[in-house]
């Protein structure tokens, strides 16, 4: 491959890790065509695009991002599928799911919430990781809680209240 066609190659990477706030590094070896293709689709109807690459272009590619993943080289070995995502734990959802009836993809790394997650042991800390949207509904609700607590308790003390004067206007007939 000459030098700049790997040149276009690492600027489309740069673009699309540039383009994707979440991103897993993969090994899919060793899977067959049908299963590969499975994947394939699997990640298309859940809006991942799944590319192999070469592990010195995709370093290459990180070098010229803002994100600090340095510790991202030392995986970078065999062979490597890169998945984008703008779901930080959609990946690791569809993985776990495709390997109910495969071995494989194995998870070398992940670059989820602006952290990096190294190995394959790392796949049920993916999986429940919340998006900053999850996280935000949570906190409203928690911060929704007592107010409506304390509008349900106005509400019902309102009948109470109704009831008491009742009971004592009926008294004084």
């Amino acid at each position: 491959m000459k030098r700049e066609e790997k040149d276009i190659i690492v600027n489309n990477l740069v673009d699309q890790l540039k383009g994707s706030p979440h991103f897993y590094l993969t090994d899919a070896s060793e899977l067959n065509a049908e299963a590969t293709s499975l994947l394939r689709r699997k990640c298309f109807a859940s809006e991942i695009k799944m590319i192999v690459v070469k592990n010195t272009l995709l370093k290459r590619a990180l070098e010229l991002t803002d994100y600090k993943v340095d510790e991202l080289y030392d995986v970078l070995k065999g062979a490597t599928s890169i998945m984008f995502t703008q779901t930080g734990n959609g990946p690791a959802k569809l993985i776990k799911e495709f390997r109910e009836k495969f071995e494989k993809p194995l998870i070398k790394a992940a670059y989820v919430e602006e952290s990096v997650y190294i190995g394959d042991d790392q796949l049920e800390a993916l999986v429940n990781v919340k998006s900053k949207e999850e996280l935000l509904g949570d906190l409203i609700a928690l911060l929704q809680s007592p107010v409506k607590k304390v509008i349900s308790q106005l509400k019902s003390g309102n009948n109470i209240l109704a009831g008491v004067i009742e009971t004592l206007s009926d008294k004084k007939e």
